[in-house]
């Protein structure tokens, strides 16, 4: 057994509930993250170009995947569909906006988003780690495997 399938396994023998309601707080945040962006679209892309981190043509492509990485991710992660996938793609896109966005403005400048984005992504971490637990599509597809087949 690889040691991914032994997190598995831990993850899944302990998982209070509580921490379903957490998980689901934080796939509702990263899409509405995502719908912000969406909203900002200008904005966002004029912020990632300010940091340097990209080319001009591929910080549009970037605002563009990590908006949908935000929405589509958010919402698997809320329902708990392919949750550790969600999150795995998810952890990138934190850690460019931790070191690339939020670090160079500094944790003392007002209203600046850097422990937020650290809380964030290590709530990414321990659900790549925890994974969906009871309350979640993932969850209902193990205990229910003969409904994952196509009936047609």
């Amino acid at each position: 057994m690889n040691l991914f399938h032994r997190l598995e396994k831990w993850g899944d023998a302990h998982h209070p509930k509580w921490l379903d309601v957490v998980r689901i707080v934080l796939g509702v945040f990263l899409f509405l993250k995502g719908l912000e962006f969406i909203k900002n679209m200008d904005s966002f892309s004029e912020l990632m170009s300010k940091s340097g981190f990209l080319a001009s043509l591929s910080t549009g492509i970037a605002a563009h995947v990590i908006v949908f990485a935000h929405i589509v991710g958010g919402l698997l992660i809320a329902v708990g569909l392919l949750t550790r996938v969600a999150c795995l793609i998810q952890i990138p896109v934190l850690l460019g906006a931790i070191i690339f966005i939020n670090a160079p403005e500094g944790i003392l400048k007002p209203h600046s988003e850097l422990w937020f984005s650290v809380i964030v992504l290590l709530l990414l971490v321990f659900f790549l780690i925890e994974g969906s637990g009871p309350i979640s599509i993932d969850e209902v597809m193990r205990k229910n495997p003969e409904k994952k087949q196509w009936h047609g």
